[in-house]
């Protein structure tokens, strides 16, 4: 009897995960004529997740504060057969955004997809860190996710439906060491994107926050880095570009475009991210604890405060070595270099 109970359970699991999984293939939606727009969508991330829209034949407004790397990754996806709408834009600016959507509306008539994805990292401990940076932080992170989509949520709002995708990280769920401004406002992205699921579905617009570990996009030659830039830039380009620390940014960047087209509320990207969130919830204490004790092996605060420079101008031996080749790869493929 007891062996049967087992068996009827392990069936009805079974059972339940098929069905899942046909409900889940049933109601994805198709791509095809969708219109995606993409803050930071000229490199790294923001660029691989353009690549992949691209491949399931959406439209695309991709949008930077660089016209020039605008311009090599809208040739790179039209390249590709993509329709691409690229407007230079600084998503902190309400009022550039507000003329980025109009442009856009006028263009292709609507954006059903709006992917929230622009950033910026300073690196370095809390010592060498302004005020003007956690001000920056927030302006690119937080009000580069709040002003596209409250300048969108009147036309989804009209038409009934909608999907916006919050690129968080789990530097919003997890505070680590020196990397505090970019914490605070990644933090502050994962609250509105889940409070923004919660009262929009009253109105057919749906939301997914996604949620990244460290992924090999590049970025980390663009970061700012500061106090001890070089011995700074030496561990983060090391963790941001090693195999058993990070994911392919395309592998990422499928990642998301399923999350979009099964309308999941949450998708948390590499199996470190999963499992340090988790353990981050079961023991906070101890999990902080632990981050003091890596702070401790971090670069200390020495070098000029005012001192605030972009990864490429602070290579070593070191990262220019073996070390970080898959990270080099991955930023000629993603316009990482285009300085």
């Amino acid at each position: 009897m007891k062996h049967r109970k087992i068996a009827l359970a392990a069936a009805g699991l079974g059972a339940a995960v098929v069905g899942r999984t046909i409900w889940r293939r049933l109601r994805r939606i198709d791509l095809r004529g969708k219109v995606v727009l993409i803050t930071g969508g000229s490199r790294g991330l923001g660029f691989a997740m353009a690549r992949e829209f691209a491949n399931h034949g959406a439209r695309l407004v991709i949008c930077a504060r660089d016209q020039y790397e605008l311009a090599l990754a809208s040739q790179d996806l039209e390249a590709q057969g993509a329709e691409v709408l690229a407007v230079r834009c600084d998503v902190a600016q309400q009022g550039e955004v507000e003329e980025m959507i109009r442009q856009a509306l006028a263009r292709f008539g609507t954006v059903d997809v709006l992917v929230n994805n622009a950033g910026i990292i300073s690196v370095g401990p809390l010592e060498v860190q302004r005020r003007e940076d956690f001000e920056e932080a927030m302006a690119v992170i937080f009000w580069g996710s709040v002003n596209p989509t409250l300048a969108l949520l009147p036309h989804m709002r009209e038409r009934g439906r909608g999907h916006i995708v919050n690129i968080t990280s789990i530097g919003g769920r997890v505070s680590v060491p020196h990397l505090l401004p970019y914490n605070c406002a990644k933090f502050a992205v994962v609250g509105f994107s889940e409070g923004l699921r919660a009262e929009l579905a009253k109105d057919g617009v749906r939301v997914t926050t996604v949620v990244p570990g460290l992924m090999r996009t590049g970025s980390y030659m663009n970061a700012f880095f500061k106090g001890k830039h070089r011995a700074e830039y030496t561990w983060f380009s090391l963790s941001s570009t090693s195999p058993l620390t990070t994911m392919s940014a395309q592998r990422a960047a499928r990642a998301v475009v399923q999350a979009v087209r099964d309308y999941d509320s949450e998708v948390v990207l590499t199996p470190q991210a999963k499992l340090l969130s988790l353990f981050h919830g079961m023991f906070p204490g101890l999990t902080t604890d632990i981050l003091a004790l890596v702070n401790r092996l971090l670069p200390g605060p020495g070098g000029v405060r005012e001192a605030k420079l972009r990864g490429y101008e602070s290579e070593t031996p070191v990262t220019r070595s073996f070390l970080t080749k898959l990270g080099r790869e991955a930023a000629r493929d993603l316009n990482q270099q285009t300085a």
